[in-house]
């Protein structure tokens, strides 16, 4: 496809990076010659120097000839203003980054009437992705599945869990029931595990589970950390804001340290319910007077990457509380892997996973659409939700059967209200919904999985 990103920020950039490696024709725009001789040197994209709301500009970077536009600029106006001319413009799908909570009120106003595909926001997936993890907290990451029916589960093996030196082969009489585990890290090591594979200590399994099941699953293996019941952020920025809304209307009692008196004001009208404190986020007496010890939860959300990761250290030194870690820059994650931080979100790694899914989807021609679309351990594999609109090699044949590429596990089929977890005898159907992980990259239909 042809795709133009305005906008060469952070976001702009992973965009390019990833759907570059996804072989579309990308064409990057943006004002500052900087920005744009920084991603047209590293990566294989063409770039524009000029405004993305002009049409001239846009017009120059073949605008008529696009297939998707994504407007990722610093301001929320410029996205949705540049997305309206490109549909005049051209024939061509358009997706806004829109971040302020003003606006987010109004997003299906917003998408309805000026003619947008999506709207994303950033800050308020993040928040969601961190709130998720909190329902879990010996959670590192948690991706959903089926409308929430159903869940990809990441979590550190310790030596005291249940699956710490035990065959995958023995897991079901172990705990009684059956699970499925279709993907494993060990240290830079992607895994998709066969029945021989035994669990070391660090591992980081990804189990696949029912919303129902998983409270039951993290106790039989020795995880046994009830809910999140009082939360701490450091950092009172719009991740901050959209957070302590779920938060509190979970029931999780939330108190957030900013250092900004006008941002304290802020958010003190905004969100009554929450404890506000005006003060140093980084000042560890003043986290230790706020009850940092006693937290369930603590969440570093500052501007500065560095800080959150020395504030997540600090609140598993000095309590017990699940601790997240927002960070900006991506070229931090092996040392974060090292130094064993609980969990870390990446806000424009999840923005552009939500793109991607989008892009893979617009194929009408395929035989299945891109329902959901996660990318596990850097990229280097994908964990991905097929609907099966149509029949084909893979339908109405027993999965022992099939003929699939190597490092594939089909993880669950969702026929209707069912959730299966398939054996060899199952058969994916037309109208299924069907989730796979995989080490290969870049699958667009379900009948990829096959050599």
């Amino acid at each position: 496809m042809n795709i133009i990103i305005v906008g060469c920020g952070k976001v702009g950039h992973t965009l390019a990076q990833q759907l570059g490696g996804e072989n579309h024709d990308i064409v990057v725009v943006d004002k500052n010659p900087e920005r744009v001789h920084g991603i047209t040197d590293e990566l294989d994209a063409q770039g524009i120097i000029g405004n993305g709301v002009s049409y001239q500009t846009l017009q120059e970077a073949g605008v008529e000839k696009a297939d998707l536009l994504i407007a990722v600029t610093a301001s929320d106006e410029q996205n949705l203003l540049c997305c309206c001319i490109a549909r005049q413009a051209g024939h061509c799908k358009t997706i806004a980054r829109v971040r302020n909570p003003i606006y987010n009120e109004e997003i299906t106003f917003l998408r309805d009437k000026l003619g947008l595909d999506l709207v994303i926001n950033p800050e308020l997936i993040t928040a969601n992705e961190i709130a998720r993890i909190f329902q879990f907290p010996s959670a590192v990451k948690i991706d959903t599945f089926s409308k929430g029916r159903l869940e990809l589960i990441h979590f550190r093996v310790t030596k005291e869990c249940l699956l710490c030196g035990i065959e995958l082969m023995h897991l079901k009489e172990s705990l009684g029931f059956n699970v499925l585990i279709p993907l494993v890290t060990r240290g830079e090591e992607i895994i998709i595990p066969r029945g021989n594979f035994v669990f070391e200590e660090g591992d980081i399994a990804s189990v696949v589970t029912t919303p129902q099941t998983a409270t039951m699953f993290f106790r039989k293996i020795g995880f046994t950390s009830g809910r999140t019941r009082t939360a701490m952020l450091v950092g009172g920025g719009t991740i901050s804001y959209y957070l302590a809304q779920r938060l509190l209307s979970a029931g999780i009692n939330t108190k957030i340290v900013e250092i900004d008196e006008n941002v304290c004001n802020e958010l003190s009208e905004k969100l009554p319910d929450a404890v506000v404190i005006h003060g140093d986020g980084t000042d560890e007496k003043l986290l230790l007077q706020e009850g940092l010890e006693k937290a369930d939860g603590f969440v570093a959300l500052t501007g500065l990457d560095e800080e959150n990761i020395l504030l997540s250290l600090l609140a598993k030194k000095l309590g017990n509380s699940k601790s997240v870690c927002k960070i900006n820059r991506i070229n931090f994650n092996s040392l974060l892997g090292e130094i064993k931080v609980d969990t870390t979100v990446f806000p424009r790694l999840l923005t552009a996973d939500l793109i991607i899914k989008y892009a893979r989807s617009m194929n009408d021609s395929l035989g299945s659409n891109v329902e959901n679309l996660y990318r596990l351990e850097d990229g280097k594999a994908e964990a991905l939700e097929f609907f099966v609109k149509e029949a084909s090699g893979v339908t109405d044949i027993p999965l022992a059967k099939l003929k699939m590429k190597k490092d594939i596990n089909i993880c669950s089929i969702t026929r209707g209200s069912q959730v299966i977890f398939p054996t060899g005898n199952d058969v994916i159907k037309v109208g299924d919904y069907v989730v796979v992980v995989m080490k290969h990259l870049g699958m667009k239909d379900i009948k990829d999985i096959l050599l």
